[in-house]
């Protein structure tokens, strides 16, 4: 489904576009680099049609199916220097921040102390203004240790005694103990808090791309309503799917989206452009 405002879409390495950018014109940085887990994402999308000859598996009322792949998408996720590798890019974050203007950086628990301190020696800890957790419960479930069911979000602002932030343009959520307040406030429901409960995107859902990282675009709508107005320029550098693109066009934001992987850019130009 093409967004209302569409994205203007780069490809290639994120940072020559970032340097091309006027310095203080973005009001929303969100973005989601890879993790560095050192290992090969990948997301396989399948169709499934009625089985001549047997088929290779069970659908419902024992109809049998045959699976064909209809596409294989994949990044490697592994970097030497991960902070080095990151480091000239939040550079180019803070820079072309506007003064009003903040961070949101999507990362997972291997990165996220590690990046804390590069972001509070490039921004200043007086910037940091949150550690959002998003929660989900979906997957598979270790039995050695505490299943990880969360990301990292880390948000940071160009100015702590300037930055924008509306919290009532954001979307409310129902209280997760309605009996402990008032039917007014049930009525109205809660602004979500630092830990937002959520889960991953379907993969049956029409928000589907196929993209294996892709994140909820009712999770990023929150950040783009708190921090951007209408008409804002928002950016994600490490674009993926295109979800940012998706919320900025349909909440009146302009935006640009980067990526170097062909794949991304793809699933980003079938979701978005007209």
């Amino acid at each position: 489904m093409s967004a209302p405002w569409p994205p203007l879409i780069l490809e290639g390495d994120n940072l020559p576009h970032l340097r091309e950018l006027e310095a203080g014109s973005v009001q929303m940085i969100y973005t989601d680099p890879p993790f560095n887990t050192g290992k090969v994402q990948a997301r396989r999308r399948v169709s499934t049609v009625p089985a001549i000859d047997g088929g290779d598996r069970t659908g419902f009322g024992g109809r049998r199916y045959t699976t064909r792949l209809l596409a294989e998408s994949s990044y490697k996720d592994v970097f030497d220097d991960y902070l080095g590798f990151l480091t000239p890019r939040l550079e180019e974050f803070w820079r072309v921040l506007h003064p009003t203007g903040t961070l949101y950086l999507h990362l997972n628990y291997l990165e996220a102390h590690y990046v804390k301190l590069l972001l509070d020696e490039l921004f200043g800890r007086e910037s940091f203004l949150n550690e959002l957790i998003w929660a989900y419960d979906y997957g598979a479930k270790t039995k050695g240790r505490w299943p990880q069911k969360h990301d990292t979000i880390l948000v940071y602002v160009k100015d702590p005694r300037g930055y924008y932030f509306d919290s009532e343009a954001v979307d409310r959520e129902p209280y997760m103990a309605p009996g402990l307040v008032t039917p007014a406030k049930v009525k109205r429901g809660k602004l979500p808090t630092s830990v937002m409960w959520h889960t991953i995107v379907s993969p049956t859902g029409r928000e589907k791309t196929g993209y294996p990282t892709q994140k909820p675009e009712r999770l990023v709508r929150r950040f783009v309503q708190a921090s951007s107005r209408e008409g804002d320029l928002v950016v994600d550098p490490f674009a993926g799917s295109g979800t940012l693109g998706a919320v900025a066009g349909k909440l009146g934001r302009r935006s640009i989206l980067m990526d170097q992987n062909p794949e991304a850019i793809r699933v980003m130009r079938e979701r978005l452009e007209p």
